[in-house]
């Protein structure tokens, strides 16, 4: 199972770097108080993530400048955990929350932080290539409701739809 969660997580991201025209990554990111571990709190569905509860997220320093990824979930029907790993580097500058994210060889795809808690980097609103590519992730398994409704207001604005979010069971 962890070899076809690692192949799912390389077909999001083949090839598909850009992202939704109505999304801008934020500036004035600081990847030192990004690293660490996140929750996914919401999410749109994906077969790859399909069925997984406890998804977490966790970034840290490469050797060579880039990030280190580990994505992880719990899948009840195998009775297993399921992760993949991949690595992620900036596309323009180190301040711009738009990395290039790789589960598979070499291929890419976009990661887009367009909302981020700049005083606690406690949530991120996060993009793929498109608006099919969706997350909220948090430092806790949930958010506070004020969050959770910003999340859902500003991803709608920008072409989401957020009728069809699926919302992570964490423990």
């Amino acid at each position: 199972m962890k070899t076809a969660f690692l192949i799912m997580c390389a077909a999001l991201l083949s090839g598909c770097l850009g992202m939704p025209e109505s999304v801008k990554p934020v500036s004035g990111f600081e990847l030192n108080n990004y690293l660490g571990k996140w929750y996914e709190v919401a999410c749109l569905d994906h077969s790859f993530e399909r069925g997984l509860s406890q998804v977490t997220a966790e970034y840290s320093m490469r050797n060579d400048g880039g990030i280190s990824v580990l994505n992880r979930g719990y899948s009840e029907a195998e009775n297993e955990w399921e992760e993949a790993e991949g690595k992620a580097y900036f596309v323009n500058s180190m301040t711009h929350g738009y990395l290039k994210v790789s589960f598979f060889g070499p291929f890419y795809g976009s990661y887009v932080i367009f909302e981020l808690d700049r005083k606690n980097y406690s949530y991120a609103f996060v993009s793929g290539p498109n608006t099919d590519y969706l997350w909220l992730l948090s430092r806790t398994p949930s958010v506070e409701p004020e969050v959770m409704e910003k999340f859902i207001q500003m991803s709608a604005e920008r072409g989401f739809d957020t009728n069809r979010l699926i919302y992570v069971q964490h423990p």
